[in-house]
């Protein structure tokens, strides 16, 4: 993985955007060619079409990122990425016919951006047979050597074997004379010249994945392996980057103190944060006003109660603050005490299980954004009674109130919407990694992100 902006990105994620990169130029400009023999055009200089074919290709990519097309699951299986390549398309067109009518001079005549497209679908998924079909996800893989026996190296086994992994394991070192869990692992005593063997299985990477540190580490192995040129990573710096989220399982102070996070740097960032959030909080409200008063008003229609629910949340370094959203339940909904969503929530109203499903019940925490209580990107805000239970039976949750709360996040994202203590401890682990590693980058990615969140219906209750 290459690391962009303090945020990892696998290698063929970077090589599949880099081609669909050259293949849109390539398609936006045949579509011009194209365009212009047919009417008789001159075709001018290419210098001059450099800001139409610029923009044409960074709204075509930013909606391919906003819909999944780089995930997983769309670099496995044609189907879906040939599904998302559609939708991304789609959105592209509105997105650039907008452009056209904000932005004199582009030139994305109806006729040309009918060509684009239809060229940019044809090489967008031309491309992915080629990087899925003929070099293999295997040959993105890195080769990896683990450093244990246990528990740690079965976690690494079951990543390793999931297909969107990003590594492949070529062998494992028993460190200890515990019974092994990985029975294929070779002992270290059975290893008499330790760098000849990792010279000979020539891993990438060599991760330590001892069970038990303390007057435990094979310092003079790991100084061997790195001055021969590999790359040595612990257990949790290699979980984080693997699976974008902090494992709670082996997370210790010294490793939140000491790994790279965390930066003063962040002072400018979350300048530019407050920035983007006041201007873009208040065009939001600007825009979906009339949205918000027309659902108000059939929230009022459809069940007894306020238009709008108010609440409290716990905010930035624990400061509770009143949380307001369009109501989406009975007024009655915690006569019993508070207690979390559930899926098919029988307390939900007909009108509050559309606005749920649509994302409109949330557009009035722009307000919360406005006033500076909130973000657009944070960790998901929650209620006093929750913080309370939540701090008490997970470590390090308060951590996660050092960054502001968001109207999205990495954890809302990532992980469908929880319910329960364990959902809460997963969910946490990616709300450690955004506070950690937060970037105006990783911002944008989250943004682009929510739109697939929406589209697909993912995480709603």
């Amino acid at each position: 993985m290459i690391r962009l902006f303090k945020h990892y990105i696998p290698h063929a994620v970077l090589l599949l955007g880099l081609f669909d990169v050259i293949l849109l130029l390539v398609a936006g400009e045949a579509a011009w060619r194209l365009r212009a023999d047919q009417v008789g055009m001159e075709l001018g200089t290419l210098a001059s079409r450099i800001p139409t074919l610029s923009t044409f290709v960074v709204v075509v990519l930013l909606a391919m990122v906003s819909v999944g097309i780089y995930g997983a699951e769309a670099l496995r299986s044609m189907r879906f990425a040939v599904a998302r390549i559609l939708v991304a398309v789609s959105l592209a067109i509105i997105a650039l016919s907008f452009v056209d009518f904000i932005i004199p001079g582009l030139d994305f005549w109806r006729s040309t951006l009918a060509y684009a497209m239809g060229l940019a679908i044809v090489v967008l998924l031309a491309n992915r047979l080629i990087v899925g079909g003929i070099l293999g996800a295997g040959a993105f893989r890195r080769r990896v050597l683990v450093l244990g026996a246990g528990h740690r190296a079965q976690r690494l086994r079951e990543l390793a074997e999931r297909p969107e992994s990003g590594f492949a394991i070529v062998g494992y070192v028993a460190m200890s004379s515990a019974e092994p869990l990985i029975h294929e692992a070779i002992a270290r005593s059975a290893i008499n010249d330790f760098s000849r063997f990792v010279q000979n299985l020539g891993p990438s990477e060599v991760v330590l994945a001892i069970e038990e540190r303390r007057n435990a580490l094979p310092l003079k192995d790991l100084l061997r392996v790195k001055t021969a040129g590999v790359h040595v990573n612990d257990f949790s710096s290699f979980l984080e980057r693997e699976t974008g989220r902090v494992d709670l399982d082996t997370l210790n102070p010294s490793w939140l103190i000491f790994s790279d996070g965390f930066s003063s740097s962040q002072m400018v960032s979350r300048f530019a944060k407050r920035v983007f959030d006041i201007a873009a909080s208040s065009l939001l409200l600007l825009l979906t006003f009339p949205i918000i008063l027309i659902f108000a008003l059939l929230v009022k229609i459809d069940s007894r109660g306020p238009a709008f629910f108010r609440q409290e949340r716990v905010g930035l370094y624990d400061v509770p603050f009143e949380l307001i959203k369009l109501r989406s339940m009975r007024t009655d909904a915690e006569k019993d005490g508070a207690k979390w969503a559930q899926a098919n929530d029988p307390r939900v109203t007909r009108v509050g299980r559309f606005i749920r499903k649509v994302r409109i019940d949330e557009l009035p925490q722009a307000w919360s954004v406005l006033k500076g209580e909130m973000s657009f990107v944070g960790p998901r805000p929650e209620r006093p009674q929750f913080v309370s239970d939540l701090d008490e039976k997970l470590p390090y949750y308060a951590e996660r109130h050092m960054v502001k709360p968001g109207i999205t996040g990495w954890a809302q994202i990532n992980y469908p919407y929880g319910a329960s203590i364990e959902d809460a401890r997963q969910k946490l682990e990616y709300d450690l990694y955004y506070a950690k590693n937060y970037t105006p980058f990783l911002d944008l990615l989250i943004l682009l992100q929510t739109l697939r969140v929406i589209l697909w219906n993912e995480g709603a209750r």
